[in-house]
Protein backbone atom coordinates (compact mmCIF):
# COMPACT_ATOMS: atom_id res chain seq x y z
CA UNK A 1 0.00 0.00 0.00
CA UNK A 2 1.28 3.21 -0.91
CA UNK A 3 1.60 6.36 1.75
CA UNK A 4 1.99 9.82 1.33
CA UNK A 5 4.98 11.40 1.43
CA UNK A 6 4.92 15.24 3.46
CA UNK A 7 7.04 17.44 1.36
CA UNK A 8 8.96 19.99 3.51
CA UNK A 9 9.67 23.42 1.87
CA UNK A 10 13.32 24.70 1.79
CA UNK A 11 14.26 28.13 3.05
CA UNK A 12 17.86 29.59 2.17
CA UNK A 13 19.90 29.11 5.18
CA UNK A 14 20.00 32.69 5.69
CA UNK A 15 15.95 33.64 5.58
CA UNK A 16 15.42 32.00 8.67
CA UNK A 17 17.80 34.50 10.71
CA UNK A 18 16.36 37.46 9.32
CA UNK A 19 12.44 36.64 9.91
CA UNK A 20 13.42 35.65 13.54
CA UNK A 21 15.40 38.82 13.41
CA UNK A 22 12.42 40.93 11.44
CA UNK A 23 9.65 39.88 14.46
CA UNK A 24 11.79 40.79 17.07
CA UNK A 25 12.58 44.61 15.68
CA UNK A 26 8.38 44.54 15.63
CA UNK A 27 8.38 44.00 19.11
CA UNK A 28 10.81 46.66 20.12
CA UNK A 29 9.55 48.82 18.01
CA UNK A 30 5.68 48.28 19.63
CA UNK A 31 7.40 48.63 23.16
CA UNK A 32 9.06 51.45 22.01
CA UNK A 33 5.84 53.55 21.02
CA UNK A 34 3.89 51.63 23.78
CA UNK A 35 6.05 53.35 26.46
CA UNK A 36 7.25 56.45 24.37
CA UNK A 37 5.98 59.56 26.33
CA UNK A 38 4.99 61.07 23.16
CA UNK A 39 2.69 57.81 22.03
CA UNK A 40 -1.02 58.00 21.52
CA UNK A 41 -3.32 59.78 19.08
CA UNK A 42 -1.99 62.24 17.02
CA UNK A 43 -2.98 64.93 14.28
CA UNK A 44 -1.18 67.59 12.28
CA UNK A 45 -2.85 70.87 13.05
CA UNK A 46 -2.03 74.31 11.20
CA UNK A 47 -1.14 76.90 13.52
CA UNK A 48 -3.96 79.56 11.56
CA UNK A 49 -6.33 76.62 12.49
CA UNK A 50 -6.45 77.33 16.31
CA UNK A 51 -5.63 79.52 19.30
CA UNK A 52 -3.49 79.93 21.72
CA UNK A 53 -3.91 81.79 24.99
CA UNK A 54 -1.15 82.11 27.79
CA UNK A 55 -2.15 81.46 31.76
CA UNK A 56 -1.73 84.47 33.86
CA UNK A 57 -2.21 85.83 36.92
CA UNK A 58 -4.61 88.47 37.74
CA UNK A 59 -7.97 89.89 38.90
CA UNK A 60 -10.82 87.32 38.46
CA UNK A 61 -14.62 89.14 38.29
CA UNK A 62 -17.12 86.88 39.36
CA UNK A 63 -20.25 87.93 37.30
CA UNK A 64 -22.47 86.41 34.58
CA UNK A 65 -24.24 87.81 31.83
CA UNK A 66 -27.82 87.97 31.98
CA UNK A 67 -30.10 88.77 29.17
CA UNK A 68 -33.51 90.54 30.58
CA UNK A 69 -37.08 91.59 29.66
CA UNK A 70 -38.41 94.78 30.93
CA UNK A 71 -41.82 94.64 32.72
CA UNK A 72 -43.98 96.59 34.58
CA UNK A 73 -42.82 96.98 38.24
CA UNK A 74 -46.61 96.19 39.12
CA UNK A 75 -49.49 95.25 37.85
CA UNK A 76 -52.84 94.62 38.87
CA UNK A 77 -54.97 91.87 37.41
CA UNK A 78 -58.79 92.29 36.42
CA UNK A 79 -61.05 89.12 37.04
CA UNK A 80 -64.68 88.40 36.69
CA UNK A 81 -65.29 87.14 40.24
CA UNK A 82 -68.79 85.88 39.60
CA UNK A 83 -68.41 85.83 35.65
CA UNK A 84 -71.45 87.15 33.59
CA UNK A 85 -72.35 88.21 30.53
CA UNK A 86 -70.52 91.27 28.84
CA UNK A 87 -73.42 94.70 28.67
CA UNK A 88 -71.38 97.14 27.62
CA UNK A 89 -67.58 98.02 27.20
CA UNK A 90 -66.32 101.74 28.33
CA UNK A 91 -63.16 101.74 27.52
CA UNK A 92 -60.62 100.32 24.96
CA UNK A 93 -57.10 98.41 25.47
CA UNK A 94 -53.91 100.30 25.79
CA UNK A 95 -55.51 103.08 27.62
CA UNK A 96 -54.56 104.73 30.63
CA UNK A 97 -57.42 104.75 33.43
CA UNK A 98 -57.81 106.43 37.23
CA UNK A 99 -58.78 104.88 40.06
CA UNK A 100 -62.44 104.24 40.05
CA UNK A 101 -63.18 104.41 36.17
CA UNK A 102 -65.66 102.28 34.73
CA UNK A 103 -64.13 100.03 32.49
CA UNK A 104 -66.84 97.30 31.31
CA UNK A 105 -70.62 96.47 33.16
CA UNK A 106 -71.45 92.73 33.43
CA UNK A 107 -74.58 91.20 33.69
CA UNK A 108 -75.46 87.99 35.95
CA UNK A 109 -79.17 87.04 36.84
CA UNK A 110 -78.38 84.40 39.05
CA UNK A 111 -76.09 86.80 41.15
CA UNK A 112 -79.12 88.89 41.07
CA UNK A 113 -81.43 86.40 42.18
CA UNK A 114 -79.21 85.44 45.11
CA UNK A 115 -78.99 88.82 46.46
CA UNK A 116 -82.79 89.12 46.61
CA UNK A 117 -83.10 85.44 48.06
CA UNK A 118 -80.44 87.00 50.81
CA UNK A 119 -82.47 89.99 51.40
CA UNK A 120 -85.51 88.29 52.07
CA UNK A 121 -83.90 85.76 54.67
CA UNK A 122 -82.51 88.95 56.09
CA UNK A 123 -85.86 90.54 56.28
CA UNK A 124 -87.44 87.33 57.62
CA UNK A 125 -84.64 87.00 60.47
CA UNK A 126 -85.19 90.72 61.39
CA UNK A 127 -89.17 89.83 61.71
CA UNK A 128 -88.35 86.78 63.35
CA UNK A 129 -86.01 88.72 66.22
CA UNK A 130 -88.90 91.36 67.13
CA UNK A 131 -91.40 89.06 67.34
CA UNK A 132 -89.68 87.21 70.00
CA UNK A 133 -88.40 90.43 71.87
CA UNK A 134 -92.20 91.17 71.76
CA UNK A 135 -93.21 87.52 72.88
CA UNK A 136 -90.38 88.05 75.62
CA UNK A 137 -91.57 91.28 76.75
CA UNK A 138 -95.54 90.22 77.57
CA UNK A 139 -94.34 87.38 79.03
CA UNK A 140 -92.14 89.65 81.38
CA UNK A 141 -94.75 91.75 81.86
CA UNK A 142 -97.13 88.50 82.39
CA UNK A 143 -94.93 87.76 84.92
CA UNK A 144 -94.82 91.18 86.96
CA UNK A 145 -98.47 90.97 87.08
CA UNK A 146 -98.29 87.80 88.49
CA UNK A 147 -95.98 89.19 91.37
CA UNK A 148 -98.31 92.25 91.55
CA UNK A 149 -101.15 90.29 92.36
CA UNK A 150 -99.41 87.27 95.06
CA UNK A 151 -97.86 90.27 96.75
CA UNK A 152 -101.15 92.21 96.92
CA UNK A 153 -102.66 88.76 98.19
CA UNK A 154 -99.75 88.27 100.63
CA UNK A 155 -100.20 91.49 102.15
CA UNK A 156 -104.42 91.71 102.55
CA UNK A 157 -104.07 88.17 103.95
CA UNK A 158 -101.10 89.09 106.47
CA UNK A 159 -103.91 91.73 108.00
CA UNK A 160 -106.49 88.97 108.32
CA UNK A 161 -104.40 86.96 109.88
CA UNK A 162 -103.24 89.45 113.03
CA UNK A 163 -106.82 90.64 113.16
CA UNK A 164 -108.21 86.80 113.25
CA UNK A 165 -105.30 86.43 116.22
CA UNK A 166 -106.68 89.09 118.36
CA UNK A 167 -110.01 87.91 117.98
CA UNK A 168 -109.60 84.51 118.88
CA UNK A 169 -107.25 85.56 121.60
CA UNK A 170 -110.45 87.05 122.85
CA UNK A 171 -112.78 84.65 121.61
CA UNK A 172 -114.60 86.37 119.19
CA UNK A 173 -113.87 84.33 116.36
CA UNK A 174 -113.21 80.89 116.11
CA UNK A 175 -109.82 78.99 115.50
CA UNK A 176 -110.42 77.47 112.16
CA UNK A 177 -110.60 80.92 110.48
CA UNK A 178 -107.53 81.92 111.42
CA UNK A 179 -106.31 78.44 110.22
CA UNK A 180 -107.48 79.31 106.80
CA UNK A 181 -106.02 82.48 106.60
CA UNK A 182 -102.39 81.29 107.81
CA UNK A 183 -102.85 78.30 105.06
CA UNK A 184 -103.42 80.82 102.46
CA UNK A 185 -100.86 83.20 102.96
CA UNK A 186 -98.29 80.43 103.08
CA UNK A 187 -99.86 79.10 100.28
CA UNK A 188 -99.02 82.81 98.68
CA UNK A 189 -95.75 82.98 99.92
CA UNK A 190 -94.26 79.14 98.30
CA UNK A 191 -96.61 80.34 95.17
CA UNK A 192 -94.43 83.54 94.95
CA UNK A 193 -90.80 82.04 95.32
CA UNK A 194 -91.88 79.85 92.10
CA UNK A 195 -92.91 82.66 90.20
CA UNK A 196 -89.81 84.41 90.36
CA UNK A 197 -87.69 81.63 89.94
CA UNK A 198 -89.64 81.05 86.70
CA UNK A 199 -89.50 84.18 85.76
CA UNK A 200 -85.56 84.22 86.40
CA UNK A 201 -85.55 80.86 84.12
CA UNK A 202 -87.73 82.58 81.43
CA UNK A 203 -85.14 85.56 81.55
CA UNK A 204 -82.22 83.58 80.56
CA UNK A 205 -83.45 81.69 78.10
CA UNK A 206 -84.71 84.56 76.53
CA UNK A 207 -81.59 86.03 76.40
CA UNK A 208 -79.84 83.13 75.36
CA UNK A 209 -82.40 82.84 72.53
CA UNK A 210 -81.77 86.74 71.42
CA UNK A 211 -78.45 86.31 71.37
CA UNK A 212 -78.44 83.61 69.05
CA UNK A 213 -80.86 84.91 67.03
CA UNK A 214 -78.69 88.27 66.94
CA UNK A 215 -75.96 86.38 65.80
CA UNK A 216 -77.57 84.67 63.23
CA UNK A 217 -78.97 87.90 61.70
CA UNK A 218 -75.55 89.47 61.30
CA UNK A 219 -74.18 86.54 59.72
CA UNK A 220 -77.28 87.20 57.09
CA UNK A 221 -76.45 90.53 57.00
CA UNK A 222 -72.68 89.80 56.30
CA UNK A 223 -73.69 87.38 53.60
CA UNK A 224 -75.75 90.06 52.19
CA UNK A 225 -73.21 92.46 52.32
CA UNK A 226 -70.72 90.21 50.19
CA UNK A 227 -73.27 89.36 47.94
CA UNK A 228 -74.38 93.37 47.59
CA UNK A 229 -70.44 93.82 46.69
CA UNK A 230 -70.21 91.18 43.86
CA UNK A 231 -73.31 92.46 42.56
CA UNK A 232 -71.13 95.91 42.44
CA UNK A 233 -68.35 94.23 40.89
CA UNK A 234 -70.48 93.68 37.91
CA UNK A 235 -69.68 97.18 37.23
CA UNK A 236 -65.45 96.69 36.78
CA UNK A 237 -63.61 99.75 37.70
CA UNK A 238 -60.25 100.89 37.69
CA UNK A 239 -58.17 100.11 41.10
CA UNK A 240 -55.47 102.15 40.38
CA UNK A 241 -53.87 104.57 37.85
CA UNK A 242 -52.06 102.79 35.25
CA UNK A 243 -52.64 101.69 31.49
CA UNK A 244 -55.40 99.01 30.64
CA UNK A 245 -53.77 95.82 28.42
CA UNK A 246 -54.66 92.56 27.53
CA UNK A 247 -58.17 94.00 27.58
CA UNK A 248 -60.12 92.27 24.60
CA UNK A 249 -63.62 91.71 25.34
CA UNK A 250 -66.38 92.09 23.02
CA UNK A 251 -70.27 92.70 23.92
CA UNK A 252 -72.32 89.79 24.39
CA UNK A 253 -69.51 87.62 25.53
CA UNK A 254 -69.75 85.30 28.06
CA UNK A 255 -67.52 85.23 31.09
CA UNK A 256 -66.64 82.19 33.60
CA UNK A 257 -66.21 83.07 37.43
CA UNK A 258 -62.72 84.57 37.56
CA UNK A 259 -61.71 84.46 34.22
CA UNK A 260 -59.16 87.57 33.54
CA UNK A 261 -60.37 90.30 31.67
CA UNK A 262 -57.24 92.27 31.86
CA UNK A 263 -54.38 93.78 33.66
CA UNK A 264 -53.63 97.49 34.42
CA UNK A 265 -49.84 98.10 34.78
CA UNK A 266 -47.49 100.38 36.11
CA UNK A 267 -46.57 102.62 33.21
CA UNK A 268 -43.56 104.59 34.65
CA UNK A 269 -41.41 101.97 36.81
CA UNK A 270 -40.13 98.71 35.61
CA UNK A 271 -38.23 95.76 36.14
CA UNK A 272 -36.21 93.36 34.75
CA UNK A 273 -36.98 89.51 34.12
CA UNK A 274 -34.33 87.44 33.69
CA UNK A 275 -33.43 83.21 32.81
CA UNK A 276 -30.31 82.09 34.39
CA UNK A 277 -28.96 78.60 33.45
CA UNK A 278 -29.82 76.41 36.53
CA UNK A 279 -26.35 76.12 36.88
CA UNK A 280 -26.36 78.83 39.23
CA UNK A 281 -29.28 78.68 40.85
CA UNK A 282 -27.10 77.92 44.20
CA UNK A 283 -24.86 81.13 44.02
CA UNK A 284 -28.08 83.22 43.19
CA UNK A 285 -29.77 85.11 46.06
CA UNK A 286 -31.54 88.32 46.88
CA UNK A 287 -30.24 91.43 46.88
CA UNK A 288 -27.24 90.41 44.81
CA UNK A 289 -26.34 93.62 42.16
CA UNK A 290 -26.49 93.49 38.27
CA UNK A 291 -24.76 96.12 36.32
CA UNK A 292 -26.57 97.18 33.14
CA UNK A 293 -24.65 99.73 30.51
CA UNK A 294 -27.17 101.15 28.24
CA UNK A 295 -26.38 104.93 26.27
CA UNK A 296 -23.06 104.91 28.32
CA UNK A 297 -24.33 104.90 31.55
CA UNK A 298 -24.14 102.20 34.46
CA UNK A 299 -27.39 101.39 36.09
CA UNK A 300 -27.41 99.06 38.81
CA UNK A 301 -30.52 96.72 39.36
CA UNK A 302 -30.77 94.30 42.31
CA UNK A 303 -32.35 90.79 42.58
CA UNK A 304 -35.90 91.38 44.19
CA UNK A 305 -37.43 87.72 43.88
CA UNK A 306 -36.04 84.08 42.77
CA UNK A 307 -37.90 81.87 41.10
CA UNK A 308 -37.15 78.42 42.01
CA UNK A 309 -38.78 76.74 39.16
CA UNK A 310 -36.71 74.96 36.87
CA UNK A 311 -37.95 75.50 33.00
CA UNK A 312 -35.72 74.33 30.20
CA UNK A 313 -32.59 74.22 32.44
CA UNK A 314 -33.08 77.91 33.44
CA UNK A 315 -34.89 79.39 36.15
CA UNK A 316 -36.14 83.41 36.66
CA UNK A 317 -35.30 86.33 38.58
CA UNK A 318 -37.00 90.14 38.96
CA UNK A 319 -34.44 92.32 39.39
CA UNK A 320 -35.03 96.19 40.27
CA UNK A 321 -33.51 99.84 39.91
CA UNK A 322 -31.34 99.93 43.08
CA UNK A 323 -30.64 103.38 43.26
CA UNK A 324 -34.08 104.20 41.98
CA UNK A 325 -33.26 105.93 38.97
CA UNK A 326 -33.81 103.78 35.67
CA UNK A 327 -33.27 104.57 31.37
CA UNK A 328 -35.50 107.27 30.17
CA UNK A 329 -36.04 105.26 26.65
CA UNK A 330 -36.63 101.86 28.13
CA UNK A 331 -39.87 100.33 26.95
CA UNK A 332 -42.05 97.08 28.10
CA UNK A 333 -40.86 94.15 26.46
CA UNK A 334 -37.30 95.23 25.91
CA UNK A 335 -34.29 93.10 25.77
CA UNK A 336 -31.40 94.43 27.84
CA UNK A 337 -27.54 92.81 28.06
CA UNK A 338 -27.07 92.98 32.08
CA UNK A 339 -23.49 91.39 33.94
CA UNK A 340 -24.90 89.63 37.25
CA UNK A 341 -22.34 90.13 40.15
CA UNK A 342 -22.07 86.67 41.70
CA UNK A 343 -18.75 87.89 44.81
CA UNK A 344 -16.18 89.93 44.99
CA UNK A 345 -13.29 90.34 42.89
CA UNK A 346 -10.37 88.21 43.53
CA UNK A 347 -6.48 87.28 42.76
CA UNK A 348 -6.61 83.84 40.74
CA UNK A 349 -4.98 82.23 37.87
CA UNK A 350 -6.72 82.94 34.63
CA UNK A 351 -6.89 81.98 31.01
CA UNK A 352 -9.31 83.47 28.37
CA UNK A 353 -12.53 82.42 27.83
CA UNK A 354 -12.38 80.07 24.52
CA UNK A 355 -14.78 77.70 23.30
CA UNK A 356 -12.70 74.86 24.12
CA UNK A 357 -14.71 74.77 27.69
CA UNK A 358 -18.00 73.38 25.48
CA UNK A 359 -16.15 70.77 24.37
CA UNK A 360 -13.95 69.41 27.47
CA UNK A 361 -16.37 71.05 30.67
CA UNK A 362 -13.25 72.52 31.96
CA UNK A 363 -11.28 69.28 32.59
CA UNK A 364 -8.81 68.96 30.31
CA UNK A 365 -6.67 71.11 27.41
CA UNK A 366 -4.19 71.24 25.34
CA UNK A 367 -0.71 72.68 26.37
CA UNK A 368 1.45 73.86 24.00
CA UNK A 369 4.75 72.51 24.16
CA UNK A 370 7.81 75.49 24.91
CA UNK A 371 9.31 75.18 21.59
CA UNK A 372 5.71 75.35 20.12
CA UNK A 373 6.03 72.50 18.27
CA UNK A 374 3.45 70.48 19.45
CA UNK A 375 0.32 70.70 22.40
CA UNK A 376 0.17 67.52 24.67
CA UNK A 377 -3.63 66.65 26.08
CA UNK A 378 -3.18 67.38 29.93
CA UNK A 379 -6.08 67.01 32.89
CA UNK A 380 -6.79 70.00 34.62
CA UNK A 381 -9.23 71.70 37.20
CA UNK A 382 -11.52 74.98 36.41
CA UNK A 383 -13.66 76.90 38.70
CA UNK A 384 -15.69 80.40 38.55
CA UNK A 385 -16.36 81.50 34.57
CA UNK A 386 -17.24 85.31 33.30
CA UNK A 387 -17.46 86.21 30.01
CA UNK A 388 -13.40 86.86 29.23
CA UNK A 389 -11.71 84.62 31.67
CA UNK A 390 -12.09 81.16 33.25
CA UNK A 391 -10.44 80.42 36.87
CA UNK A 392 -7.47 78.18 36.58
CA UNK A 393 -7.35 75.63 40.50
CA UNK A 394 -5.22 72.97 38.92
CA UNK A 395 -3.06 71.63 36.08
CA UNK A 396 -1.55 74.77 34.51
CA UNK A 397 1.39 77.49 35.70
CA UNK A 398 1.45 81.21 34.72
CA UNK A 399 3.14 81.50 31.28
CA UNK A 400 2.01 77.63 30.51
CA UNK A 401 0.13 78.21 26.64
CA UNK A 402 -2.99 76.53 26.06
CA UNK A 403 -5.15 76.18 22.64
CA UNK A 404 -8.24 78.04 23.86
CA UNK A 405 -10.14 77.61 20.09
CA UNK A 406 -12.69 74.53 19.97
CA UNK A 407 -12.04 71.13 19.98
CA UNK A 408 -15.06 69.51 17.88
CA UNK A 409 -12.12 67.89 15.72
CA UNK A 410 -9.13 66.85 18.37
CA UNK A 411 -11.78 65.30 20.96
CA UNK A 412 -10.32 61.57 20.60
CA UNK A 413 -6.58 62.74 20.37
CA UNK A 414 -3.80 62.73 22.89
CA UNK A 415 -1.16 65.39 21.07
CA UNK A 416 -1.18 68.04 18.15
CA UNK A 417 1.63 68.33 16.02
CA UNK A 418 1.70 72.55 15.44
CA UNK A 419 3.33 73.46 11.94
CA UNK A 420 2.03 75.88 8.88
CA UNK A 421 1.07 74.41 5.73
Amino acid sequence: MSMDRKIERKYPKWMKPAIIGGGTAIVLIAGAITLSPEAGRTLKVNDDRIVVSTVTRGQFDDFIPVRGRVEPLKTIFLDAVEGGQVEAIHIEDGASVAPGQLLVELSNTQLQLDVIARESEVTQQLNNLRSLELAHEQNRLSHKRELVEINYQLVRLGREVERRKELVARGNAPVRELENFQDEFEYYTNLKVVRLESQATDERLQKAQQVQLRLATEQLEKNLTIARKNLDGLNVQSPVTGRLTAFDLEVGQSLSPGERIGQIDDPDNFKVSADIDEFYLGRVDIDQIGILTLGGADYLLRISKVYPQVNNGQFEVDLVFADGSQPGNIRRGQTLQMRLQLGDPSEALLIPNGAFYQDTGGNWVFVVSSDGSQAIRRNVRMGRRNLQFIEVLDGLEPGERVVTSPYTNYLNMDRLELGSS
